[in-house]
């Protein structure tokens, strides 16, 4: 049993209490941290890239719990991990403030069916992709922490996961730790998503919790690769409503290369992914990019790229 002050237990038993009476989504058990500076990990392991930090006692949902690095603190030990999806990941429940070290009345994680879009599998990459799947054993060692991104990007739907993974595809071969050829920049492609310039590797570390810049090999790095191409989908780009529209288009314009041939190849890719994710033939994609849209967006900051592409809608773009 984890020992807690008095104290705390006190007072976060109050706010537990108060939280289950509240109206909460039906899958999520409502619980409080205690104490500062509380990381939120992408896994529940203490080598999990940090996806963000609590500053406070914070009220969190919890949709399952599972075993992971034990973690001691001068209140008590627990290997147990809290997921919490609004945060995109898990607290260990040590900062939990219940007196034992598990969480009461919570799965385990992964013990429920997955849902009915569960994880990608190297057969199913290979089904897709074919031959561009050139590293079947570094794409399946990868694949954990990759579809543990893509539930904490949302990327949970046909369209969205046939986009994100005919994207990284094509930009990595979905090889975790793969480093552009030939390009000897400090901050050259990197990774899933082929981190690029320090305008990107700065920020990502910032979110991430890592130091990038002075460390920029850690962009490919299995405990933050997948993180990092999350992060651009999900902060530093707004990429899943393009897939949802089929704006195959957009989503190559947010991805930043300038438009040309390899938009077409990547939108077929991307007709591929839909069609077997969805066992029926591609709707209509629009692979269209229009004016600025189609020049390199790479340096443009995520205001500047919105504020570009609702200029674009005027033009159909």
């Amino acid at each position: 049993m984890v020992l807690r002050r008095l104290s705390t237990l006190l007072a976060g038993l109050v706010i537990v209490m108060a939280g289950l009476v509240a109206a909460t989504p039906a899958y999520a058990a409502v619980f409080s941290t205690y104490g500062s500076g509380v990381n939120v990990r992408a896994d529940a392991y203490l080598s999990a890239a940090i996806v963000r930090t609590l500053p406070g006692p914070t009220q969190i949902d919890v949709d399952c719990q599972k075993r992971g690095d034990r973690v001691t603190t001068s209140e008590g030990t627990s290997e147990w991990w809290a997921h919490v999806p609004a945060l995109g990941g898990y607290v260990s429940v040590v900062f939990v403030a219940i007196p034992e070290d598990k969480l009461p009345g919570v799965d385990e994680c992964g013990v429920d069916p997955d849902p009915p879009t569960g994880d990608i599998t190297l057969a199913d990459v290979q089904a897709m992709f074919g031959s561009r799947i050139a590293n079947p054993t570094i794409v399946q060692e990868g694949l954990p922490s990759l579809n543990q991104a893509m539930r904490d990007a949302q990327v949970n739907t046909v369209y969205r996961k046939a986009a994100f993974l005919a994207t990284l595809v094509h930009e990595s071969r979905l090889e975790y730790n793969i480093r552009e050829i030939g390009d000897t920049r400090p901050y050259g492609g990197r990774g899933y998503i082929q981190l690029t310039g320090d305008f990107n590797y700065r920020p990502a570390g910032q979110w991430l919790g890592i130091d990038l810049i002075n460390n920029p090999e850690l962009a490919r790095d299995i405990r933050y690769s997948a993180q990092i191409a999350r992060w651009y989908w999900t902060v530093a780009r707004n990429i899943n409503p393009y897939a949802d529209q089929l704006k195959m288009g957009r989503v190559n314009a947010a991805i930043g290369y300038p438009a040309g041939d390899e938009d077409g190849r990547r939108c077929e890719t991307f007709r591929t992914a839909i069609a077997y994710l969805s066992g029926q033939p591609a709707p209509a994609v629009n692979c269209s990019r229009t004016g600025k849209m189609a020049e390199d967006t790479t340096r443009l900051t995520r205001a500047q790229f919105d504020a570009l592409a609702k200029e674009a809608n005027g033009t159909r773009g």
